[in-house]
């Protein structure tokens, strides 16, 4: 299974730590995949991760669209706004376009929240 791990509220420091723990991995002959995102907060993370849009993961997730207009239709949503949400989640790197085909390509979202 493939995850998206999402960390909030971490520090640079954090993000060097996984990220030199990654080398030290593939150095030893481990195969290392990861895919992490990070956000600078709770309230950075919630104003993009709406309900609305986690909905549209899913339904992404599930079945890969070719274009926003499909994926409004295959919703029953208003395009503009079904196009706002796939711009923000392109751009926050939880939504991908390959070949111009909209993918969430994991699995699951693990979220860490640090205090």
């Amino acid at each position: 299974m493939s995850k998206l791990e999402v960390h909030i509220g971490g520090t640079f420091a954090g993000m060097k730590r996984r990220a030199l723990g990654a080398v030290q991995r593939a150095k030893a002959g481990e195969t290392v995949s990861e895919s992490h995102l990070s956000f600078a907060s709770l309230d950075v993370f919630t104003a993009i991760m709406t309900p609305k849009r986690l909905d549209l993961l899913r339904h992404v997730h599930r079945e890969p669209q070719a274009s926003v207009a499909a994926l409004a239709r295959a919703l029953g949503r208003d395009y503009k706004r079904v196009h706002e949400d796939v711009e923000a989640l392109t751009a926050a790197g939880l939504l991908d376009r390959q070949e111009g085909i909209l993918q969430a390509p994991y699995d699951a979202i693990r979220a860490e929240l640090v205090m």
